[in-house]
């Protein structure tokens, strides 16, 4: 394999396939596009060629060519999560006027598979990244924007000041939800929570402590926290066992969860267990998914403008990909709102 100047191998070319199967340039570009117009013979040539230089052809390359294709990349920490999934529809319905492409990744929390899909975008050319960070560090991620790829935290907050982000008030969110639960009379309230290396999972729980201290109630007497390493419906199914198998004099009388896929799995450990939602457990979820009202029983949870999200954030990084840039970064900060429904309010 042929070297760089710096001693590091450099990858084929269609020139260096050409040369090898002893055809044009022209002729390699037809048999990868156009195969029906090389002869047989001249295409199993060069196929043997693209063989044993494994050959891969540069996409991105042949789309600056073309002039068709301009991509944007995006990693969440979880597509299967509903919530994920109707923030980037926002991010689509912004790229798609200006005919951008959205490429999608889970990072499944972990940090070296975020940094993984970081490498593989810029790999590809994309002109910009949307992220939800996987840890607190930003360290990769703003590596990336050093080397002149836009980014965007999605569904972040930051202090850095050079980075634009997109997010919700979580703190407040999660007080909404405590401050709802008080109001109904609940004085053991459990919270199932996420990793402390999530930001928005650190957030919640300083709102749901301040909502507590707010209204005059000792934490340590009310709270009953749960820590599940995956905000997924097992996840959350798994610590409303937990929940369950503490004494009924002490068990709490209503759960709020970190988010609405882990509250999906505490209603189905409930409805297993016979336990009537709201009479002996109420639960309060977060993100207000499409289907939350579609439920059983009804999810009350505090709202997030998904679409919203998704889309400013697009919108954010597209003007950061402009020629000029933008005038200056911006921290984006929505405020959530508690909807109200059968999990906890009853019929």
């Amino acid at each position: 394999m042929a070297t760089r100047g710096n001693g590091r191998p450099r990858r084929p070319s269609i020139t260096d396939v050409a040369r090898r199967a002893g055809v044009s340039v022209g002729t390699v570009s037809n048999v990868l596009n156009r195969p029906d117009q090389v002869t047989p013979a001249t295409r199993e040539r060069v196929q043997a060629a693209i063989e044993e230089l494994n050959f891969v052809r540069n996409a991105s390359a042949r789309q600056l060519r073309a002039g068709t294709i301009r991509t944007v990349g995006a990693i969440v920490l979880d597509i299967a999560n509903p919530f994920f999934t109707e923030v980037a529809r926002g991010v689509e319905d912004r790229l798609a006027p200006d005919e951008y492409t959205l490429m999608l990744s889970s990072s499944d929390q972990d940090p070296e598979r975020e940094a993984r899909y970081l490498r593989l975008y810029e790999e590809h050319g994309v002109q910009g990244v949307l992220v939800t960070p996987s840890q607190g560090s930003l360290e990769t991620i703003l590596a990336l924007r050093d080397r002149g790829i836009g980014v965007v935290l999605l569904d972040a907050t930051t202090e850095v000041e050079d980075v634009s982000s997109v997010g919700v008030d979580d703190v407040r969110g999660a007080a909404l939800a405590v401050e709802h639960l008080l109001d109904l009379g609940h004085e053991r309230i459990a919270f199932i929570n996420g990793p402390d290396s999530i930001r928005q999972c650190v957030d919640r729980r300083a709102g749901v402590v301040a909502a507590l201290v707010a209204a005059g109630r000792d934490p340590g007497a009310v709270l009953t926290e749960v820590t599940v390493a995956s905000l997924n419906a097992d996840a959350g199914e798994k610590a409303m066992h937990e929940l369950l198998a503490i004494d009924a004099s002490r068990r709490p009388t209503a759960t709020f969860c970190v988010n609405d896929f882990t509250a999906l799995g505490a209603l189905r450990a409930l409805r297993w267990a016979d336990v009537p939602v709201p009479d002996a457990m109420a639960v309060v979820g977060y993100d207000d998914v499409a289907i939350a009202p579609m439920l059983t029983v009804p999810l009350t949870s505090v709202h997030q403008p998904t679409h919203t999200l998704g889309w400013t954030a697009a919108d954010l990084l597209l003007r950061e990909a402009g020629a000029d840039g933008p005038a200056e970064h911006q921290r984006v900060l929505f405020q959530p709102e508690l909807v109200v429904r059968t999990s906890t309010a009853g019929a």
